[in-house]
């Protein structure tokens, strides 16, 4: 009998590909969906689906079978939509408050939390789980929510909980849909208006996935992972972007005060549609920032494995033309 996982938010990007990890490995798996998710990418994996949502303690604790041998809590809102900020924290701090406290009360033997780099906020040059978590004090509501869930697990540490927090970079590869995805479909079409300025570090979603089931095993409770390991400016990624797709894309780099001007503008502009802009003043925040991350101690206890960039851009585009999503 294999070992049993329960997933919040398995029918996204990291969700679903961990998912179908897990089950190769011989893993019994039960996860909750809300209404109307689909579960497309993973109709071909054996789980038990139950009803449920990371706002609804009550569903939660109904669908937490008792002494799993791991949660893994990847459910979370990444919008930088402003609009969209009371929505975000109650899905990604009260959602976390919530599946800590199911975790707690059905003896989940194992806690594996998915953060974000973001928690440690709008930093710049090369930092690793030592740095100073500036999530709390962003401007980025994302960020600052990130780092609150956080704490919510570190409280429910103090409680007895066996829990790990994982720190992903820029995530890309197959099943991606709405994140990197967008640049991509953007470079292709020819209608990226420009270059971010920003610099980031970029990780692989197998890589990630894995690095979850490591820390199963091979995590120390309470400890920060931070998974990225291949540094790259935007306007590398764009021109490798060009070249696996074979278009000649912008090579200009847009002036970080001309994306802050534009991603202002379109707040002011979705003021008066009540749409959400393409650009807002906290993408413009983010694709601006020169951020990198030191992810030795993910290499070292987790056996995780930085990814050149033109592999992760060659798996993401692969994947999409396969899938008719370009």
């Amino acid at each position: 009998m294999g070992q049993t996982a329960f997933l919040t938010g398995a029918t996204g990007f990291v969700g679903t590909v961990l998912a179908r990890q897990l089950a190769t490995k011989g893993w019994q798996l039960t996860a909750i969906h809300r209404p109307g998710s689909s579960r497309k990418y993973l109709e071909d994996v054996p789980v038990d689906w139950r009803a449920g949502d990371v706002t609804d303690p009550a569903s939660l604790c109904a669908a937490l079978p008792e002494g799993v041998d791991a949660v893994f809590h990847l459910a979370g809102d990444t919008s930088l939509w402003s609009r969209r900020n009371e929505r975000q924290t109650r899905v990604n701090v009260e959602g976390t408050r919530n599946m800590v406290e199911a975790a707690l009360a059905r003896g989940a033997r194992r806690f594996v939390h998915t953060s974000s780099i973001s928690a440690y906020g709008l930093q710049t040059g090369v930092i690793d789980e030592r740095a100073e978590q500036l999530g709390s004090v962003s401007p980025v509501n994302y960020q600052r929510s990130k780092f609150l869930a956080e704490e919510e697990v570190r409280k429910g540490i103090a409680r007895g909980l066996d829990a790990v927090i994982l720190n992903p970079a820029a995530i890309m590869g197959p099943y991606d849909t709405v994140n990197w995805v967008r640049m991509i479909r953007l470079v292709c079409e020819g209608k990226l208006p420009g270059v971010p300025p920003g610099r980031m570090s970029f990780c692989h979603v197998d890589e990630v996935a894995q690095a979850h089931i490591a820390a199963v095993e091979r995590g120390r409770q309470g400890e920060n992972y931070l998974l990225g390991g291949t540094d790259a400016a935007l306007a590398e990624l764009v021109r490798v972007i060009g070249e696996v797709a074979g278009v000649t894309p912008p090579t200009r780099v847009t002036p970080a005060w001309l994306l802050r001007a534009v991603g202002q503008a379109g707040e002011w502009v979705s003021l008066a549609t009540g749409r959400e802009p393409r650009f807002t003043p906290e993408s413009a925040r983010m694709a601006t920032r020169h951020l990198h991350c030191d992810c030795g101690k993910a290499v070292h206890e987790l056996g995780f494995q930085p990814v050149p960039l033109r592999r992760l851009v060659e798996d993401s585009y692969a994947w999409l033309k396969g899938e008719g999503l370009l």
